[in-house]
């Protein structure tokens, strides 16, 4: 009876962490429901007639440009500011960014609101992120982290509900976005403070891992975790790109405008559904065995999509969901592992290494594969999406084959990644 009684409760102190989270991802919902609002509201404002192709092009490539800027100025800001304060001024600054859609309607204006708003939701992962790893337990950290990554797929379909209800031609959608992210800031003072940090543990400085006044760059991250970096990549490859190339996919093989929108809004739940469970898998088995077998996937639904999904149209949108399922998994699964690999002090570099690479990936691939699918065939964006499969299962297998890593997470805890 005691024992009945007993696993209740521990179960709920367990579940702590998680519940104390919670205010923090009503915030980044926020952020993000109102950042991808105004993304939408941008691009429609960008399509009507009388807007020069140059001008579309300068607006859109302002938001990637801030999310460089981002990766490289956070890290910095972090050290001196902390966390939460941080994570304050990027939401004013995404809130004032935001608000210059509604005061006018000059073009280089407009390049500077989304270069701030690229620069502050860059900033706002690197913040959130590196919190998240510093909060999180060895037991606990990819069930937090994919906390964190469906919170962030529920904030962009979100922002797309709130575009649909509002109109996609009201005159106030720049409104309603603003007003969206000035929530994310002003739940400071409906939540309060940030949960504590736990105190870092001090570890001797190993061969493993640098000394603390050394940036913790590629380089090093490659040496202890090279099945991260690979999937980060491909996790910029991938997680924006999918929702942007898919609708030429879907144009070019003669799908109806209302099914590819279908078949999108297919992708987008089935990686916010596999958030979770793919989260609880990766704290029970080792994260590079996962690595491996969602690369294996990834390649294998890639092929079968170019091959098969001509011929059925239930049949696309089965794989096309399957496929988000396993592909949009990656990045949490390799964020979780590498945080297991390093020591709490270089948690907040790291991520925002981590970050640059994403970004890397996202800005490279949207040119190579709509070029590719012009001059050869639409199945080459399943080909450019493949690629990125095939080479994180090929990371995985090099790091299962090599020599453990004796690391400072690892010694802590006594855990296997």
């Amino acid at each position: 009876m005691r024992l009945l009684l007993s696993s209740p409760a521990r179960i709920w102190r367990q579940a702590e962490r998680s519940r104390a989270i919670l205010p923090i991802m009503i915030r980044i919902c926020l952020a993000g429901t109102g950042s991808a609002m105004l993304t939408t509201a941008v691009s429609l404002a960008l399509s009507r007639p009388g807007v020069e192709s140059y001008v579309v092009q300068m607006v859109l490539t302002a938001y990637p440009i801030g999310f460089l800027i981002g990766c490289l100025l956070s890290r910095p800001i972090v050290s001196r500011l902390g966390h939460e304060r941080t994570f304050m001024l990027i939401t004013l600054v995404a809130t004032l960014a935001a608000s210059g859609f509604t005061l006018t309607d000059l073009m280089p204006a407009w390049f500077c609101f989304r270069l701030f708003g690229g620069l502050a939701m860059s900033s706002m992962f690197i913040v959130c992120e590196s919190w998240i790893n510093l909060y999180a337990e060895q037991h606990n950290r990819g069930t937090l982290f994919s906390i964190y990554m469906l919170t962030t797929a529920v904030a962009v379909l979100f922002g797309q509900l709130l575009l649909a209800a509002v109109g996609p031609h009201s005159p106030h959608l720049f409104t309603i976005g603003a007003a969206t992210v000035l929530l994310a800031f002003l739940g400071k003072f409906a939540f309060g403070g940030w949960p504590p940090l736990p105190a870092p543990q001090p570890d001797p400085v190993t061969p493993a891992m640098p000394p603390r006044s050394e940036r913790y760059g590629l380089a090093q991250l490659f040496r202890l975790a090279p099945v991260t970096v690979v999937s980060i990549f491909q996790a910029g490859i991938t997680n924006m790109n999918i929702f942007v190339l898919t609708p030429l996919y879907g144009a070019m093989i003669g799908l109806s405008a209302a099914a590819t929108v279908g078949l999108v809004t297919t992708i987008s739940i089935a990686g916010m559904l596999a958030q979770t469970p793919v989260g609880w898998l990766s704290d029970r088995f080792d994260r590079r065995v996962m690595l491996l077998v969602q690369g294996v996937l990834s390649v294998t639904l890639c092929a079968s999509i170019a091959w098969l999904g001509n011929s059925s149209k239930p049949l696309l949108f089965l794989l096309f969901f399957l496929y988000g399922a396993t592909a949009l998994t990656v990045y949490p699964v390799a964020i979780a592992f590498a945080n297991s690999q390093l020591h709490s002090r270089h948690m907040v570099a790291a991520s925002g290494t981590l970050l640059l690479l994403y970004s890397i990936g996202n800005i490279l691939t949207p040119g190579l594969a709509s070029g590719l699918m012009e001059r050869t065939a639409p199945q080459a964006m399943l080909f450019v999406l493949g690629g990125g499969g095939i080479l994180v299962a090929v990371a995985a297998c090099a790091n299962l084959m090599r020599p453990p890593l004796k690391t400072a997470a690892a010694r802590m805890t006594g855990a296997d990644p």
